[in-house]
């Protein structure tokens, strides 16, 4: 049975346990492009068209975003570093997962 789970972990696509689902490239523009997400305490991202990503958390804060081999990535003045996750969706949710298996959550705005 353990198996089972991993092959299922892995295969791109396939829901997982908690009920999320991996986005390819293609689902990860369409789940951000035009959206706002709020992530809890009055922290909220926008992700417009023109690859411009706001972030407000006590104050505002201005990136650029792309997807790159099915990841979301981003980067944030002064630095020209991307930072890439993997993107899963689950109904109103998105996370976000680093590479050290860490993630985020946001819920889209009503």
């Amino acid at each position: 049975m353990r198996r089972f789970a991993l092959i299922f972990a892995l295969w791109p696509g396939i829901l997982t346990a908690d009920g999320f689902q991996k986005l390819s490239g293609e689902g990860i523009l369409a789940a951000l492009t035009g959206k706002k997400l709020e992530y809890g305490g009055g922290a909220w991202q926008t992700f417009d068209a023109s690859m411009i990503t706001q972030y407000f958390s006590g104050r505002p804060s201005a990136g650029r975003w792309a997807v790159q081999q099915d990841q979301y990535c981003s980067t944030w003045p002064p630095s020209d570093l991307w930072a890439c996750y993997d993107v899963l969706q689950n109904g109103d949710t998105v996370r976000f997962v680093d590479d050290a298996g860490g993630h985020t959550d946001g819920v889209y705005a009503q």
